[in-house]
């Protein structure tokens, strides 16, 4: 085991760490400000907004992510009308493309999240704003994105965990992530033990910090909805 070279070249898999969680960062923030409005119309009782949402995200979660950043990255290219377009520039951008890909695919997982917590909000909650006389805007600001996002908080921790890890594909299309950095190592000096396992163990570092973040995040806002004990013991 030459770790030696994993030392050697601690730069490479720093550029790769900072560039996944650039991804990861970019592609949740993305992810979640579109999901939210798309949570709220596959919620609605209109076929209208609810169906072609519905579609969308059956379509994504249904295709691998793999394809989806292929068909972006390399299958674009091949109409003249895109390559004639002035999204051509940006398509042509490993990083653009890698975080358009991944923004698309987390965006339709999140919507489901979502929209499950929505579904699944108290009446009582809503039936409380309307007697205070809430305007829809005010209800859905006010009471129903906080209390959605609170009880969505566990699933869409899996999410990100999820969506970390899917950054590794992003070594795919050229981009030195920390897979692409191991897999440099890999092809330059035919190593492939030292190379990978120092992937593995990153991602399970970043992964263990996530998951630390959200644990706190949690017992922050999920307080209120654990079952509570009477501390009052009843004698046998």
């Amino acid at each position: 085991m030459n770790w030696d070279l994993i030392a050697a070249h601690w730069l490479l898999f720093a550029h790769g760490v900072a560039l996944s969680l650039a991804l990861t960062a970019g592609t949740a923030v993305l992810g979640l400000l579109m999901s939210v409005p798309l949570a709220f119309a596959r919620h609605s009782t209109r076929r209208l907004c609810s169906q072609p949402v519905a579609a969308f995200t059956f379509v994504v979660r249904g295709t691998p992510c793999l394809v989806q950043l292929y068909l972006v990255y390399y299958g674009l290219s091949q109409f003249e009308a895109v390559r004639n377009s002035w999204l051509w520039p940006w398509l042509t951008n490993a990083s653009f493309c890698a975080l358009l890909t991944f923004a698309i695919n987390t965006t339709a997982y999140t919507t489901e999240i979502l929209s499950g917590a929505l579904a699944h909000l108290p009446p009582g909650e809503i039936e409380a704003g309307q007697s205070f006389g809430m305007s829809r805007w005010t209800l859905v600001r006010r009471i129903q994105v906080p209390a959605m996002l609170r009880r969505a908080l566990p699933q869409y921790a899996n999410e990100i965990i999820m969506l970390l890890h899917m950054t590794s594909l992003a070594g795919l299309v050229t981009l030195l992530d920390i897979t692409g950095a191991a897999r440099f190592i890999n092809a330059e000096f035919y190593l492939a033990f030292e190379p990978f396992i120092t992937a593995g163990a990153l991602y399970l570092a970043i992964t263990l910090v996530l998951v630390r973040c959200f644990g706190a995040a949690e017992n922050r806002w999920l307080a209120h909805l654990r079952p509570r004990h009477s501390p009052i013991q009843m004698r046998s």
